[in-house]
Order: C-alpha cells, then structure tokens, then sequence
C-alpha cells in the first residue's frame, strides 16, 4: 500500500537535529497519535502537522540538546559500523575456507601459506573429482543442526499490547515488539519460514541473537552441532534458499525442505578451527551491540526529561561524554 510523505524544510536548516529530536519525544508522539484519524488509516495532514506543539527552549539549549543526543547517536552509529567491518572479515574468511577453497588451491599452486602453521596443516592438498577438497563430503545442514521451533509462541498484537515489557519479540526478519516474558536464553540463529523467506538475490533472512528473547512461528529456531550459531549464520548468509522455498502467493522454508539445504563438510578440526577464528570477532559484535542498546536506552530516558527542563543539559552532557 502506498504511503505519502510530508516533506518539511525549516527556516534554519541548522535547527534540524533538535527538530528531529523534539518530534521524536514522548509528547510529542502522543499528541500525533490522538490526532491521527483512525476511521480507515491512521493519517495526519498537513494543518496538523504545522500546528504540531513542539518544546521549543531557547537556542543555546537547543543546540546543546541536540549536542548531547547527537554524540549518543554517533556512538551507536560507529558502533554499527565497526560491527559491519567484523561481519565483512568473518564472511570473507568463511568464503575463503568453505567455498573458495583458498588455503587448499594456495598449496596446489605451490603460493606461500597465509594462515598459521598449525591452521594451515589442517586443508588438504589437493582437489577431489568433483572440485571439493579431497576428504570433505557433502551432506545435508539437517544432520548438523537443532531446531527449536517446538518452542516458539506466537502472540496477536492485542497480547503483546497487554505484556509489554524489556524483552525482544522476534518476527521472521526483526524485533516486532517487547514484552514482558522470554523463552529463550542462549546464543542462537533465525531463519525466515514464511512470508519474508528469501532477499532479492535469494539469501535467507537470517537474526543473529543472543540472551533472553521471545519468537514468534514466523522464523525457525536453529542451534548448531558440532559447530556454532556464528559459523551457521555465516553459512546460510551465503546461500540461494530459493530452490527449497514452496509457495506462489506465500512462500514458506519448512522444516523438511530447510534440513535439506546441502552441506560441504570438511574435517571436525577444520570446523572447530574456524569456530575458535571466529570468536573473538563476533565477541566484540556482542559487545558493541549491548553497547549501542544501553546508549540508545540512555537517549529515549534523557530525551523527554531534556524537552520538559527535568534533567538540566548539564547533567545530560556529563552523561553523554562518559558513555560516548
């Protein structure tokens, strides 16, 4: 469905990030949501938008608002970064080891060993038949994965309404919600069963998630055998699920069909070996993401007390700076 846009250009363009900011607060929100016209679709026009009661101190605060949340924003949004560039490195090394084969053609070219010693005497040394290092066989994921989707719990939206709460509720491709209970607790892998299964160029949609949460029967549940949830992912981040996708109007990845996605397995070493590469990087992703959640969480506490004068700027920047 189409949705229209207002376009806003303000009178001082430098006023932008404490506009952002003041529309963004609690009031404000609130004041948009019981103006919405509910009777088809919730809309607001263009009278109410200007006529929108925004906080509106003087432009010393202003700016010194838009300062302090700002530096909090530009943490997280390094933060984002970093974790994208870890992301990037653990997927190139996947690529190189599990379907490049690179430590394997670098010794059947004769090429110099660009892994440690120890790492590097665990690839054979040659190409089987069919272009697969010799020794490695292709299986199925079904024989190396658990998947929990017993556990899951679906919940309407008039549920979740009623049980909000700090928990993340997982839907097939994101967090759709908080609430006040959790099923799980551990370190494990989403996979989109039904409605958003496949991106543009048929990789799945695939949640990293870790600590306690909720998901819904939109997304499988999977844990790994003999290898980690961060090897998983990065297996079916490079995958065209398409092939094992059913469905025109609704497309859904089953059970039987995801447990038959094929397999290049090599040695357990090599697997353990590429767990224990992995870790300290996904380590820091963790890290870097609760980090960036308590800083988005001090913003949303500080925004509304900066707009009514509760919390003095002052005492916002300090905070700010020692997080950021």
């Amino acid at each position: 469905m189409a949705r229209a846009l207002a376009v806003l250009r303000l009178a001082d363009p430098e006023e932008r990030d404490f506009f952002v900011y003041a529309v963004a607060s609690p009031q404000v929100q609130h004041t948009i949501r019981n103006w919405c016209n509910t009777t088809v679709q919730a809309t607001l026009n263009l009278k109410e938008i200007k006529a929108l009661p925004l906080p509106w101190p003087d432009r010393k605060t202003r700016r010194a608002i838009a300062a302090t949340l700002g530096a909090l924003d530009d943490k997280i949004e390094l933060n984002r970064k970093m974790n994208a560039t870890l992301e990037a490195m653990a997927r190139a090394l996947f690529r190189d080891w599990f379907v490049d084969f690179g430590p394997t053609r670098a010794k059947m070219a004769g090429a110099a060993p660009y892994l440690s010693p120890d790492l590097w005497s665990l690839f054979p040394d040659r190409l089987d038949a069919e272009g697969k290092p010799e020794g490695w066989e292709v299986s199925t994921i079904g024989d190396f994965i658990e998947l929990l989707d017993h556990k899951r719990v679906p919940l309407s939206s008039q549920e979740r309404a009623k049980r909000q709460g700090p928990y993340p509720y997982h839907g097939a491709t994101s967090v759709m919600d908080h609430i006040d209970n959790y099923l799980f607790d551990e370190r494990l892998l989403l996979l989109g069963e039904d409605g958003s299964v496949a991106k543009g160029d048929g990789r799945p949609f695939t949640q990293y998630v870790w600590g306690k949460l909720w998901v819904n029967n939109h997304a499988h549940v999977i844990k790994g055998r003999d290898l980690s949830v961060e090897q998983l992912k990065l297996f079916f981040d490079q995958i065209d699920i398409r092939p094992f996708v059913t469905g025109a109007v609704q497309p859904k990845l089953n059970q039987a069909n995801l447990r038959r996605v094929p397999y290049l397995r090599a040695s357990d070493t090599v697997h353990s070996a590429f767990d224990a590469t992995i870790a300290p990087l996904y380590d820091l992703v963790r890290q870097l993401n609760e980090e960036s959640r308590t800083l988005a969480q001090t913003r949303d506490l500080l925004l509304p007390r900066l707009m009514s004068g509760e919390v003095r700027v002052a005492d916002a920047v300090a905070v700010a700076k020692e997080m950021a």
